[in-house]
């Protein structure tokens, strides 16, 4: 490792390469951490290549420095502004069990109906 990082720093770095679990970001001459694909941004990641490309230039953050294992944790998701969750506010949600109470009749109506022609071709 080049210098001592600290957690919850936040850097420049340069994508030096990209795996299926995640990118590698170099921090300096001497020094790359690892970006994992959970780290990449909100939301699924299928494949990393669709957000980075080798060379690109990136904000990230530091999450986790182990000096034993020379390993650093980044984050580029840490940095972004978390996604806002979108609701109806028109209508309220209904559960399933009210969903289901909603069409619980026609479905037996329907069975209903049927039993007896059922019954009556089956001969009994």
């Amino acid at each position: 490792m080049g210098r001592n990082y600290e957690v919850g720093e936040e850097l420049t770095g340069k994508v030096t390469g990209i795996q299926p679990y995640g990118a590698f970001v170099a921090l300096d001459e001497k020094t790359q951490g690892l970006v994992h694909i959970s780290e990449i941004t909100y939301g699924f990641v299928r494949d990393i290549n669709d957000f980075l490309a080798v060379g690109d230039e990136v904000e990230v953050k530091v999450l986790e420095v182990d000096q034993a294992a020379g390993k650093i944790s980044l984050s580029i998701r840490a940095l972004q502004e978390p996604p806002s969750t979108f609701q109806r506010p028109d209508r309220p949600r209904k559960s399933l069990q009210d969903k289901v109470k909603e069409h619980d009749s026609e479905g037996f109506n329907s069975l209903k109906d049927k039993l007896k022609d059922w019954i009556d071709r089956s001969g009994y």
